[in-house]
């Protein structure tokens, strides 16, 4: 189920608190975390925001955004074994974060931005892709953009599919026409059943490899080869993790299995970009 209420974050609830003490009848901003801006009505005991009536926010903290659980202003964060968040970021569309370690690069651009740029290389327009790792969704989306066929995308943890549900910035597949087919699934098993290939083009983002190692396997990329189309397009995210500490090359290391595995593979910003032999 989508959430449609406000979410704030502490310099949208501070805007709204200043404009109720300089006695303002409404601020206008955004509530949705800049995916529009709208008004809201300031009342002596509340504010008033799409027909529904909020209570004034409390102390709100920094790098937390906020959700109407419907006692109050609640974190969107969640802890099962580890600190799951979404945190704001001055692009607008948020992160998040596991354990204080974030998911998605957002220093020198927007996350959806970053994902637009990896999308692009693969050419997903008209085309089936797997995304392996659906996180916050936002491969699914710039491939949504860019006029994608289909996309079947995978997610394991529960957390982060609630955070989707609560990010305005996550596709939703209900409004898709079809085209995002959502699974909460491990993709490492699940991958098992996908057909021959049944796909023009691989995203793979996945976690890190010392959460993840399997996702980085020669059997998975075997599966990969076996699912995607010749002359398929994978790009295969890695980062730079211990290069500085161990001198560890994983970008070569993974694209050096891809090759095992039956595809062309080279660097492509901060990954890997692969066809399908």
């Amino acid at each position: 189920m989508r959430y449609h209420g406000p979410l704030l974050t502490k310099p949208a609830a501070d805007g709204l608190l200043a404009a109720r003490d300089a006695g303002e009848p409404a601020w206008s901003g955004s509530l949705d975390l800049g995916r529009s801006s709208a008004a809201a009505a300031l009342l002596a005991d509340g504010w008033e925001w799409r027909g529904q009536h909020y209570p004034y926010p409390g102390t709100l903290k920094e790098r937390t955004i906020y959700w109407w659980d419907g006692d109050g202003f609640a974190a969107v964060s969640r802890y099962a074994g580890s600190l799951i968040k979404l945190v704001p970021t001055e692009w607008d569309a948020p992160t998040f974060e596991i354990d204080g370690i974030k998911m998605l690069p957002t220093s020198k651009e927007s996350p959806v931005d970053d994902a637009r740029r990896k999308v692009a290389l693969v050419q997903p327009a008209g085309m089936r892709v797997l995304d392996t790792c659906g996180g916050l969704g936002y491969f699914a989306a710039c491939c949504l953009d860019a006029g994608v066929a289909s996309i079947q995308s995978f997610e394991k943890n529960e957390d982060v599919l609630w955070l989707r549900a609560l990010n305005p910035w996550s596709p939703d597949p209900a409004t898709s026409g079809g085209r995002l087919q959502l699974a909460h699934a491990d993709v490492s098993k699940a991958i098992v059943a996908l057909p021959d290939a049944g796909f023009d083009a691989v995203l793979h983002d996945p976690p890190r490899f010392g959460i993840a190692g399997e996702l980085y396997s020669q059997a998975f990329y075997d599966q990969l080869a076996r699912v995607i189309k010749r002359g398929g397009r994978l790009f295969h995210y890695t980062g730079t993790p211990n290069r500085l500490t161990s001198g560890r090359d994983l970008p070569r290391e993974v694209a050096r299995r891809l090759e095992k595995s039956g595809f062309r593979a080279g660097p492509a910003l901060d990954g890997v970009l692969a066809t399908r032999r």
